[in-house]
């Protein structure tokens, strides 16, 4: 075996999560260092991220249909009931705990907004909530697998995945053996996306180091300077959901806080690298899987759905950034006015796509809902091209946030229906 040979199968053979904490710290001292001219790492960073984007549509559509069609459509309805009543919940309680520490710590309140240059801000497009509800019926379902429109795939393919349910107990047995070819292509079918994501998480260790040198060469020391006090309200906030939320969650359901976490925390640092909740969709059900122990029954379909509506880091972090431009512009948010950004928040969190820097779009319709209007020159624009200076960093977070609260919410579901196996989850 030569030397090349042998630092391969050294790479390949070593722990998955070593390596990519290890590119991680390598990615963030380089990032550092070496400054702009780490930047021509850029390409092996996008080919991570375009990787994991081009695995999301066939895992949520194999796995949605198989794991819709291999339970009764009636238990459908209770694990969706249940999955969504507790998305909602947690996402007004992480309105309400950013609020909390934005009037807490105040970030914003020593913010000199001369210092800091125009810049072109984007108007807020917010739909209606008539109109999001509306959307997830797409009038055409492979034109919305081809824009990667998540909700409307995921609503067509239950529907196939109920319809096979239906079918694989029918009498009529040309029906039912049908119905079981139609089953087992689809079963078939997800095995083989999921040998390609396990192809995909060994590429991660390189990825990562990559986006993570590219963050730091653009930010650096900087993205801590005056916006130093709204990063640490937003991580204190994302922490204290993380313990008392989530953490309060498992254990009132029998399930160890610490045990958890340690299983979950692969799609958990893998959404903080990627920024994308929808592009870790792949790592979160492979760690649901086979770190967890959950059904396929139940994370097929809580997954996807998460990914999509259940955004508490991004609601933490809307809360906080409105508290910021609240006091950077001399404006006291009053207690009906912060009501309103809880309630705009958790409806923003279903619109919210789950990638990169969604949630800083989404932040324009929850400023404008408490009347903090965007207008060029403006004191509020200035205090929002402050926020989109570090949004690469508070993203992170939030969306590791997100990924942590998909699985805290399908590992309880799936606990109500006794859907978890303890001897994958305790090991």
């Amino acid at each position: 075996m030569n030397q090349r040979e042998s630092l391969l199968s050294l790479y390949f053979k070593s722990n998955l999560l070593l390596r990519i904490l290890i590119g991680l710290i390598l990615g963030a001292v380089c990032g550092i260092i070496f400054g702009e001219k780490i930047l021509w790492v850029k390409p092996f960073g996008d080919v991570f991220v375009r990787l994991l984007k081009m695995i999301v549509l066939p895992v949520v559509i194999t796995s949605l249909i198989v794991g819709s069609a291999s339970i009764h459509p009636s238990r459908i309805g209770k694990i969706g009931v249940k999955v969504l009543v507790i998305y909602l919940v947690t996402s007004a309680f992480a309105v309400a705990i950013g609020l909390f520490f934005g009037n807490l710590l105040h970030p914003g309140t020593s913010v000199d907004l001369a210092t800091v240059g125009q810049g072109v801000v984007k108007k807020a497009n917010a739909p209606s909530l008539v109109d999001t509800i509306l959307n997830i019926i797409p009038k055409n379902p492979f034109a919305a697998i081809a824009k990667g429109q998540i909700l409307p795939t995921i609503f067509f393919s239950m529907l196939i995945g109920i319809g096979l349910a239906f079918l694989r107990g029918s009498e009529d047995s040309r029906i039912r053996n049908s119905a079981e070819t139609v089953f087992n292509f689809f079963d078939g079918a997800a095995e083989v996306i999921y040998r390609i994501v396990k192809w995909i998480l060994e590429y991660a260790p390189i990825g990562v180091f990559a986006l993570i040198a590219i963050v730091f060469a653009k930010q650096g020391a900087k993205a801590f300077g005056p916006l130093g006090a709204v990063t640490l309200t937003v991580y204190l906030a994302l922490i204290v959901h993380l313990v008392l939320i989530y953490g309060g969650l498992l254990k009132v359901t029998g399930i160890s806080p610490v045990k958890f976490f340690s299983k979950a925390k692969e799609a958990i640092i893998t959404a903080f690298v990627t920024r994308s909740s929808s592009g870790t969709l792949p790592v979160t059900m492979n760690v649901a899987k086979n770190q967890l122990g959950v059904s396929k029954g139940v994370y097929s379909f809580t997954l996807p759905l998460g990914a999509t509506i259940n955004m508490d880091g991004t609601a933490i972090y809307q809360g906080v950034c409105v508290m910021f431009v609240a006091f950077a512009t001399g404006m006291d948010l009053t207690f009906s006015q912060q009501l309103t950004v809880i309630v705009t928040a958790v409806l923003a969190s279903i619109g919210t796509a789950g990638v990169p820097g969604a949630g800083a779009i989404m932040l324009l319709m929850v400023l404008n809902s408490v009347g903090l209007d965007l207008s060029a020159s403006s004191p509020v624009s200035l205090a929002y091209a402050m926020i989109l200076g570090v949004d690469a960093l508070l993203d992170m977070g939030r969306t590791a946030l997100n990924v942590a609260g998909d699985l805290t919410c399908t590992t309880v579901v799936a606990k109500f229906e006794n859907e978890v196996d303890f001897n994958i989850l305790e090991k």
